[in-house]
């Protein structure tokens, strides 16, 4: 049977008419996450975006995209489904979970084309207005939806209309199209979500530009949206809806007391403090830190590292030493100290473009020179590109240090590829593997390819030396070894 209230009416009193809303997202909107955030201002959250395939196959998965807590309320719990029985198994399967059930259509990335979900289904109306409809009919929670626009306005109104038509309780609406993404990212249209808000009659959610505090009113009042959803923002300012920018480290230490009260995947946590911590760890006295992070395996390993992020720092924050930003470094045009939660910000799409073409200019300029000079590149022979590269590096010896004490966190000690996360002995899989093999050692990082693998071949070599004794055995034996 479809919910008992209004669309409004659920706005109101189930989600007490919230303004401020953290967004779904992949391996980040974990119940610590979640709380962590609420403790700042976030009055509504969702799950991360689930596959309903896989919520309706594995245990395990349902209860780690779907663990919540009392404090975790209202919840919406998002999913990403192009059928409509699978979505419906496992909106069923959550509805007494959550507070509404979320259906992705803005996912842009790779992995939502390949599964043809997300964005992926949105020139798919009637599959989406069905898959809609079902859950409207058949649960009695509400389903919502988080839609991307398209670069026509009046196609969005169109798409947000069908929507509201279908059954769709609260509309959130992220102000980019499905093509802009990475480094195209660029800015969301606010224009096209004052649009859709003043096209339909239920509760418009808008979503994106959200970086600081003073963007999350300037979006309410430019779009009349009802809320304002944030993800990125959040990511690296959980206290954005707070008007606060913490230090780092507070932030980490509070998060990782919420994952010890409430586990999670330790991917997850490192994926948190890499956010939070960008500014820093991108500095190279913070490289060790930086590796230490990395390397991690489980929450005291983490905690050291906030505990050593806050050594290095309280003395600049507390005036005892004058913090100077490097100026070749993206952290001198921050508002505020790098140990401060701001946000990263991506280079706009006319200069990822820029750079683009100037490296397929000096591509092709070097190419007519090498033609011009009738002078055919060897294998082995660098480039006149290069060769500039490490004439400017030879004129600069302080690069040269950086790179070098870069180097030695991020390469292999003996060649140039990337060493294991696990190593031992901080090489790649096939330095560790000689390694191990001359010098007799072991490597719990590498065992599958040192220790197990040397037993086998020593077995497979006795195994083919009984062989070969038995054969000849046989041989010497048999009556014909006395004719031979």
């Amino acid at each position: 049977m479809p919910p008992p209230l209004t669309p409004w009416e659920f706005w109101r009193q189930t989600l007490n008419s919230p303004k401020y809303i953290l967004a779904p997202m992949v391996d980040a909107s974990e119940l610590p996450w979640r709380l962590l955030s609420r403790k700042y201002g976030t009055q509504l959250a969702y799950t991360p975006m689930m596959n309903a395939g896989i919520f309706i196959r594995e245990p395990r998965y349902r209860r780690e995209h779907l663990e919540s807590c009392t404090e975790d309320r209202p919840l919406i719990a998002q999913f990403c489904a192009n059928d409509t029985d699978i979505f419906l198994k496992a909106a069923k399967m959550a509805e007494q979970h959550c507070d509404a059930i979320d259906l992705n259509l803005g996912c842009p990335q790779s992995i939502a084309k390949k599964g043809h979900y997300g964005a992926f289904l949105q020139d798919e109306w009637d599959l989406i207005s069905k898959m809609v409809k079902l859950i409207h009919r058949e649960l009695s929670i509400p389903i919502t939806c988080k839609v991307r626009v398209f670069p026509d306005i009046n196609k969005s109104i169109a798409y947000a209309k069908m929507l509201e038509e279908s059954g769709c309780y609260a509309l959130t609406v992220h102000g980019r199209t499905r093509e802009q993404k990475g480094p195209l990212t660029g800015l969301a249209s606010w224009k096209h979500i004052q649009a859709v808000k003043a096209a339909v009659n239920i509760p418009v959610i808008a979503n994106g530009n959200i970086q600081y505090w003073s963007d999350v009113e300037r979006c309410l009042e430019s779009t009349g949206a009802d809320a304002v959803m944030v993800a990125e923002g959040n990511l690296t300012n959980p206290a954005l809806f707070a008007n606060l920018q913490p230090l780092v480290w507070d932030m980490g230490k509070e998060y990782l007391d919420l994952v010890e009260r409430f586990p999670c995947p330790m991917s997850y946590a490192r994926g948190h403090l890499f956010k939070i911590f960008n500014h820093c760890l991108t500095l190279e006295e913070c490289f060790p830190l930086r590796e230490a992070l990395v390397q991690g395996m489980n929450l005291e390993d983490f905690k050291t590292v906030v505990a050593d992020l806050e050594k290095h720092f309280t003395p600049y924050h507390q005036g005892v030493k004058a913090w100077t930003p490097p100026t070749d470094h993206p952290t001198s045009r921050l508002p505020l100290p790098p140990w401060h939660c701001q946000p990263y910000v991506r280079p706009s799409p006319e200069e990822h473009l820029k750079k683009i073409q100037l490296i397929m200019a000096d591509e092709a300029k070097r190419k007519r020179e090498d033609n011009d000079n009738g002078e055919e590149k060897s294998e082995g022979t660098l480039s006149k590109n290069k060769m500039k590269k490490l004439a400017r590096l030879a004129r600069n010896p302080k690069k040269q240090a950086r790179l070098a004490k870069q180097a030695a966190f991020l390469t292999c000690n003996q060649c140039s590829n990337l060493p294991g996360v696990k190593c031992e002995h901080k090489l790649c899989r096939t330095c560790c593997k000689k390694k191990c093999e001359t010098e007799n050692l072991t490597c719990e990082g590498h065992t599958g390819t040192t220790v197990k693998r040397r037993e086998k071949n020593l077995n497979g070599e006795f195994k083919q030396l009984t062989e070969e004794t038995n054969i000849s055995n046989d041989v010497s034996n048999s009556p014909t070894s006395v004719l031979v």
